[in-house]
């Protein structure tokens, strides 16, 4: 009886399915096809029907198709999404359409984050002026969708945005500094006003304790140099910090100067993957006979080099080395090391093929712009003796 029950329930449906096809909404089945479909994948128990739980809504995946959205796509992302009864996907095209956007880009925007779909236009309207205090035009905004549609909708909460804005704005960060936010490290904003808090205030000791004279203003210069700080934890910075101090046995005095400098700009790497880094580059400048003291110089002077991971660092330090130039050279104008491995090699054989004495006339043309390399380059071509 309960599978008869079922059968009257789901062929009740199947009317109310074929209602929804008059209006155009779904393709019409015959009672049997129907049927068939619902209990498919369905398993069964004994006698009786089980219809299936959760599944994707019709309507919506045929709106999506028409949109030119990658439905396979979208489900890979944010597969619920597509079992939501009711969404948006009309609306948000009409209004980024009236921003500007083309179709394209809004099935590029939905394909890769489908919860765009779930804004109202209200919410999306909101969040777009508030974007606007930021950014001039339109077609900036709609560029960073189509780059990175999550910046813009992946949360719904705009009084939290509106919150962060001001919060930031007020340590001093320009509407330059918020826009390089936006498109680099937009989850900034979607953190809690507390959490973004909680990291200027540990900034501000840190600072404070370390003898600095402006508190205050060393969150903005961390920030506008590290435009990931705000993304990290108050935990990992700390250990680096700490790391940076016992390994390099560094005075306040020089770990102030170090995170007033470059150093700021490797605060948020990974706790282990600086460690690696360090050891390496450790290991590395010990292998040449450099001291103790000359890897602090260089990490003091240039902190970057942390960043560099261990291969890249030890390739670009070999075909240096193997072009005639000192570690003393190096250590004296480390930015070089800023270079890829293959404009390095370029440069160096081109030199090279000059007779370039890198002792006599030192290393200052490898650091330097692509113009100004070329522009020398061709004055030495022309005095080869110069």
């Amino acid at each position: 009886m309960a599978a008869v029950a079922a059968v009257r329930a789901l062929l009740s449906l199947h009317q109310s399915v074929t209602l929804q096809h008059s209006f155009g909404h779904i393709p019409a089945q015959s009672p049997s096809t129907f049927l068939l479909r619902v209990f498919c994948s369905a398993p069964i128990d004994g006698n009786e029907l089980k219809p299936p739980v959760d599944t994707e809504n019709v309507s919506l995946l045929e709106n999506l198709n028409l949109l030119g959205v990658d439905v396979k796509m979208a489900r890979l992302r944010q597969p619920g999404v597509l079992r939501k009864a009711s969404t948006n996907e009309q609306g948000l095209t009409r209004f980024l359409q009236g921003k500007g956007a083309s179709r394209k880009v809004i099935a590029g925007i939905i394909s890769r984050y489908p919860r765009a779909i779930t804004r109202s236009i209200d919410h999306l309207a909101q969040r777009w002026d508030l974007w606007r205090d930021i950014f001039q035009k339109d077609e900036e905004i709609v560029s960073i969708l189509d780059r990175s549609p999550e910046s813009f909708f992946r949360t719904s909460d705009n009084g939290n945005l509106k919150k962060n804005i001001a919060f930031l704005t007020s340590l001093g960060l320009n509407a330059k500094d918020l826009h390089r936010l936006l498109t680099t490290a937009p989850r900034t904003f979607s953190n809690s006003l507390a959490l973004n808090k909680q990291m200027v205030e540990f900034l501000e000791d840190i600072y404070a304790k370390l003898g600095g004279n402006n508190p205050e203003q060393f969150p903005r210069f961390v920030i506008s140099r590290n435009l990931y700080i705000l993304i990290r934890s108050t935990k990992r910075v700390k250990t680096n910090i700490d790391m940076l101090r016992a390994s390099l046995q560094l005075r306040d005095s020089e770990l102030l100067a170090l995170l007033e400098g470059s150093g700021a700009e490797i605060l948020d790497l990974s706790n282990e993957y600086l460690k690696r880094n360090f050891k390496s580059l450790n290991q590395r400048m010990a292998s040449l006979g450099c001291r103790k003291a000359d890897l602090k110089k260089l990490i003091l002077s240039y902190p970057i080099v942390l960043y560099i991971g261990p291969d890249t660092l030890n390739t670009k330090l070999d075909c240096l080395l193997s072009g005639g130039i000192t570690m003393k050279q190096i250590l004296e104008k480390p930015k070089v090391l800023d270079y890829s491995t293959q404009n390095i090699t370029g440069r160096l054989g081109e030199l090279q093929r000059l007779g370039y004495d890198f002792q006599k006339s030192g290393i200052n043309i490898l650091d330097s712009s692509r113009k100004r390399f070329d522009a020398k380059m061709g004055k030495l071509n022309a005095s080869p003796d110069d």
